[in-house]
């Protein structure tokens, strides 16, 4: 397991985490870690965060002469003045 080193901790928090980890029966590195393994679950394994990320890109179809966006707008909806 690796190890890491935290500095620059404020006074009230360390003093907070130190309360916690004693109304959970926990060393304050217990505790830590814990916390750091909680807050990990929560994020999304990383498949489903490159799934993300690609969903949010356009689709674009490159060829050698020029590159041509598939999703295009409309004049209508580039000038239009609704949503300004």
């Amino acid at each position: 397991m690796k190890a890491i080193h935290i500095r620059h901790i404020p006074d009230d928090v360390l003093e907070k985490l130190k309360w916690r980890a004693e109304q959970h029966h926990r060393s304050l590195q217990k505790e830590i870690e814990v916390l750091l393994k909680d807050a990990a679950r929560m994020i999304p394994p990383l498949e489903k965060r490159r799934d993300n990320f690609l969903d949010g890109l356009h689709t674009v179809a490159a060829s050698s002469a020029s590159p041509k966006i598939v999703d295009t707008w409309s004049r209508e909806e580039i000038y239009s003045d609704d949503g300004r």
